[in-house]
């Protein structure tokens, strides 16, 4: 079995528990952190699921909101059906046909 790891994305969330309800809210305080952003990558941030980030930054939106990592990005572990191969199941039955191996011989 295969394991696929999905995670969340609450930013917007903790920031509407915290009194921010515009992205104009956040950016004195990571200015004050020192995170630089455009006013499009916060709205990218804010609105979307990030599929990578820097760590600087997450340490930024952390510290702002005072929340743990686990409040902002959940994290779910499910088990997903691997391929099926065909091999577990392939031990040969007994008196099963096997092939000669080739013998090569020169021409005379």
């Amino acid at each position: 079995m295969q394991r696929r790891i999905e995670h969340g994305w609450r930013l917007r969330e903790l920031m509407a528990a915290r009194g921010m309800n515009t992205i104009s809210d956040l950016i004195p305080h990571l200015s004050d952190r020192g995170i630089h952003l455009s006013d499009s990558q916060i709205y990218r941030l804010v609105g979307g699921t990030p599929e990578r980030m820097n760590l600087n930054l997450l340490g930024a939106i952390l510290d702002t909101l005072d929340c743990s990592f686990e409040e902002l990005c959940p994290i779910t572990v499910q088990a997903a059906p691997g391929r099926a191969t065909g091999t577990a199941d392939a031990a040969p039955a007994q008196g099963a046909f096997r092939p000669a191996r080739a013998r090569i011989r020169k021409p005379q």
